[in-house]
Formats: C-alpha cells, structure tokens, sequence
C-alpha cells in the first residue's frame, strides 16, 4: 500500500517506494507550486493519466544525462552546423506543452492532461519551468518544429518531455539546452526512465540514493533566476550569474 497525502502532508521517505510498478512513493495531495518543488527537490515527480489520482514517483535506478556526457552524433553536428534554424527560450512554453501533449503514431494516450499543463504554467509563471523551441522556417515564415520542457531548480534540471515535428528539431533543441547548462553549472539533467533514445544521447542510469543525494546539493545553489531569456542562454561563461 502506498499513502494518500492530504494537502498539508510531507512526502514520505524515497524507501518506501514501490518495487513494483517501480517507484510509486505516494497518491492524492495537489499540483501547487510549493507541492511541485518541494517534490521535484527530492527527485519526486507527479505522473499519471486523465481520471486517475495523482500519483508521485521516484524510480531507482533513476536515468540521468550529465551535461559532459551529452553525446552529439555526426549527424547531429552536421545538422546543428547548418544552421537553418532559430532556437527560442521560453517563448512558447504552453505551445510546447501541448505539443508534447498531442497524440503519437503507435503510443497510446497523453499523460499531459489539463491539469498538469495548468499546473507547469505555474511553475513557468513562477520562473522554474522552461522551455527550449527550435523554429524552421515554413511557407509562412518560422515554425515551431520541435522543442522540450522542463522544470529547474538551483543547478539541478529535470526534463519532462519533448516533441519533434521536423527531423531533428528535438535534438537541437536539446544540444542548445545542454549548452546552456554546462555554461550555468548544472550538475544534472533528470530524465527519469530508461529509454534506448536517452541512452543514445549519453543518459545512464544511477542509484536512487545517489541522485538523491546530488539533488540535497544542487538544489541548494543559486541557479539563474526567473525567466530565460536568449540574451541569457548567450551570454558568455565569464559573465553569468
């Protein structure tokens, strides 16, 4: 059995999650701000489908990309090389989320329901939700084509999702939010589950404790504050925050 939280309830300990289905930690509570980032500063994360309770996870092993790691095929260097295209910064930030919402070929329904985008438009509004687009240029003028989302906290990054609708859009734009982190000092970007695609891109896996215990840390260091913005993602090393 798992617990059911009450609004005013804590989180309880990473060790009482589930083995099976692998780190299920707890159910109820709510999606505000202050219940989103005190979750998401333990390595906790709501995810569940429309109709269902909330539900809060904290798998282990817990799959992580750290930004030295971050591996960029020939194809991709290529691709980013060529230039064709603009790379915005919190911009479109629900766009994206209801891109990454919209339904796939061959994948069932959306996990990204109403109440979560309502509630990740907070954590935007409130400077720790962010989104990196990549725009190409199309019949009438610059599209959308790709883009991820994300929430940060201090040094710490934690991908949620991420959606392409040109080859490679998503890639670019994760390449330019791994060079904004490196350049920021982000310890880690949290990827949550183990997927063949992460693991192409140089995520691995770790234990629970372990991530947990680089979150205590990272979460504790002043990261850049508010908004993103591109004259921010640019801005040399030597003049950061």
């Amino acid at each position: 059995m798992i617990p059911w939280l009450r609004p005013s309830d804590p989180f309880p300990p990473l060790e009482t999650a589930l083995v099976e289905p692998n780190g299920l930690l707890a159910a109820g509570g709510d999606l505000s701000v202050p219940r989103l980032l005190a979750a998401y500063r333990r390595g906790i994360f709501p995810w569940f489908n429309p109709g269902e309770p909330i539900l809060w996870w904290s798998p282990d092993p817990r799959m992580v990309l750290f930004p030295a790691e971050f591996k960029v095929s020939r194809s991709l260097k290529k691709r980013l090389a060529r230039a064709d295209y603009e790379v915005r910064v919190d911009t479109a930030f629900t766009r994206v989320m209801g891109e990454c919402a919209a339904p796939r070929a061959g994948a069932g329904g959306t996990w990204i329901s109403p109440p979560m985008v309502a509630a990740y438009r907070a954590l935007h509004e409130a400077g720790h939700a962010h989104s990196f687009e990549t725009w190409i240029e199309g019949e009438n003028g610059p599209e959308l084509a790709g883009g991820l989302y994300g929430v940060a906290i201090g040094r710490a990054f934690y991908g949620e999702s991420m959606f392409a609708r040109r080859a490679d859009a998503s890639k670019i734009a994760l390449a330019h939010l791994v060079r904004f982190l490196s350049s920021h000092d982000f310890g880690v970007i949290d990827c949550q589950m183990n997927t063949p695609h992460l693991a192409s891109l140089g995520a691995r896996e770790i234990p629970r404790r372990e991530f947990a215990g680089l979150l205590d840390r990272l979460t504790a260091e002043a990261g850049p504050p508010g908004r993103w913005t591109l004259e921010l993602v640019n801005k040399p090393l030597e003049s950061r925050p």
